[in-house]
């Protein structure tokens, strides 16, 4: 069709940038001035009183829809149930060592996208945050073979084809389209369901190289997309990263956030970002609870009026339930509110299941040189709740020097546990001699094949702490352990969950569950998101 703009013979894609640029800066402009119009009348007492929103969960996402709504002029207050702030993006000391249960990588640690800019602004990263540059994305070793997947393209590239030349035209068309998979982002300006046309088609125009990957591997699984190779020890790396079922473009993102430097790790991990963005928080005026777990959202017909504590109740004119998707609507909430899409998902365990871990925490005295960030390796069978583990990963978090004494690092390894595998967790915990004996003899058995593969450790490492799929229900009320969202299988409708609740008007949902497959970037962005939907709400 002919360019309203320029008349040209074709939509002119210059035309469209133009317009959107002048309609940002129109928005904008507008934007201040009523900011500044509710600024005075609250200066003045001329406005209604600040509205009251109540946060259920301390996690990323509550503290980001916190952070928002304070620096909108609302009054927040946030209760969580634990100790510390941040959720799942939590660590613990053991022993002298610090215990990182979170983060691998950050997305949005490159600057110039929207979730940069939104990290920035809850205190996650900036302020003389240093950012430590992960050199890979993980190692995978085989029959004596050593493959790694490298921060440099190239030189990952160059090691595959070294490799495996017969396959060739299989490794350069995945190192294409991994450079093509950098250009992805995710969406943080405002909820899906609220774009237009214009803005639909500026965020697919700036990921426009996205749907190159998405044609070249859609509806493959990780295992169809290692089978397109010959060699053993690709086949074996290309799995060893995610649990079964995880769709092909999955990897690709993944590893693309590392080459393009979109993944590094903020120094001090994962509980020393919580604890700046409650910082943050606090800062805007904010208050936050800790140790108070919620019982139930307070309703009264087509409206909540607050919040239901253990001793007291808590009125509130909003209330965000920015905790797991399976506790809201089964504590909080009843199951009748949940909305459709997320029914269905949590009613197909097949298409969309969860996945959780057993985790071993080793102190060595020493770094492991020879074993840096992530790798996997060969080890004897290990039963672990009905699962039977054959290969093994250590994450070595000596770049990170405030976790362990000097000249000393810890190392974590993980088991993926399925949900039959929490099942089996779930009634072991029931007895909690029983728990503690099988959690014991398991680490010692994951630590003597640890000394299998690194007999140097002998007499240099110990197990210092361990953790389930039941820890994870326990702590975070995670549903079936989960420590990430749904996994979309390739047979699957990705979908994206809006942050309503029919039947009530005021009560909003954030968190990782609305959108697979979750993880910290989603849980940030719904945060976000639930806070534009209480000031649309405000007008």
């Amino acid at each position: 069709m002919d360019c309203r703009y320029c008349a040209g013979k074709v939509t002119c894609r210059e035309c469209i940038e133009k317009y959107l640029k002048r309609r940002d800066k129109a928005e904008e402009m507008r934007e201040e001035k009523e900011r500044k119009k509710c600024v005075y009348k609250v200066i003045k007492g001329g406005g209604n009183r600040m509205k009251k929103v109540v946060i259920i969960g301390g996690g990323i996402s509550g503290l980001t829809a916190g952070i928002y709504l304070q620096k909108a002029g609302f009054n927040t207050e946030i209760y969580e149930k634990n100790a510390v702030p941040g959720g799942q993006c939590v660590g613990w000391k053991r022993e002298g060592y610090m215990i990182d249960n979170c983060i691998h990588w950050l997305t949005g640690t490159r600057e110039g996208s929207g979730l940069h800019e939104l990290w920035k602004e809850v205190g996650a990263l900036g302020d003389g945050v240093e950012l430590y540059k992960k050199e890979k994305f993980f190692s995978a070793e085989l029959n004596g073979q050593t493959l790694t997947l490298w921060r440099d393209k190239d030189r990952t590239r160059q090691e595959l084809l070294e490799l495996s030349p017969e396959d060739s035209e299989e490794i350069n068309k995945l190192m294409d389209m991994v450079a093509l998979a950098e250009s992805m982002q995710v969406p943080v300006d405002k909820p899906f369901d609220k774009m237009n046309p214009i803005e639909f088609m500026k965020m697919g125009m700036s990921m426009a190289d996205m749907g190159k990957v998405m044609k070249a591997y859609g509806g493959m699984d990780i295992g169809e997309l290692a089978a397109r190779f010959k060699h053993p020890l690709i086949q074996r790396a290309i799995v060893d990263y995610m649990p079964p079922g995880y769709q092909a473009y999955a990897f690709l993102v993944s590893y693309a956030t590392v080459t393009g430097g979109n993944g590094d790790i903020p120094k001090g991990g994962s509980l020393e970002m919580s604890l700046r963005m409650a910082k943050r928080y606090r800062e805007l005026g904010g208050v936050l609870h800790l140790n108070v777990p919620v019982e139930k959202v307070l309703i009264n017909g087509k409206k909540a009026e607050g919040i239901v504590l253990s001793a007291n109740e808590v009125k509130a004119d909003y209330v965000i339930c920015a905790s797991d998707a399976g506790h809201t609507f089964s504590k909080l909430l009843d199951k009748s509110y949940m909305p459709k899409d997320l029914k269905t998902m949590f009613e197909e365990r097949q298409m969309y299941p969860v996945v959780s871990g057993f985790h071993v925490a080793f102190a060595v005295d020493g770094l492991l040189e020879e074993a840096k960030e992530t790798s996997f390796f060969d080890c004897k069978p290990l039963t672990i709740g009905k699962s039977v583990a054959k290969r093994m990963s250590i994450n070595n978090y000596s770049y990170e020097p405030t976790f362990a004494p000097k000249g000393q690092t810890i190392l974590q390894s993980q088991f993926i546990q399925t949900e039959e595998d929490y099942a089996y967790w779930m009634e072991l915990a029931k007895n909690q001699e029983a728990y503690k004996q099988k959690k014991a003899e398991l680490s010692e058995e994951a630590l003597f094949r640890l000394l299998e593969r690194f007999p140097q450790l002998e007499g240099k490492v110990s197990v210092i702490d361990v953790w389930t799929p039941a820890t994870y229900d326990r702590y975070c009320n995670a549903y079936h352990g989960a420590y990430m969202s749904f996994i979309i299988t390739k047979n699957a409708k990705n979908k994206t969950v809006a942050g309503k609740i029919k039947g009530l008007s005021n009560v909003f949902l954030a968190g990782q569950w609305l959108m697979g497959p979750g993880g910290l970037p989603t849980a940030a962005s719904m945060g976000k998101f639930a806070a534009y939907r209480v000031t649309e709400a405000e007008k």
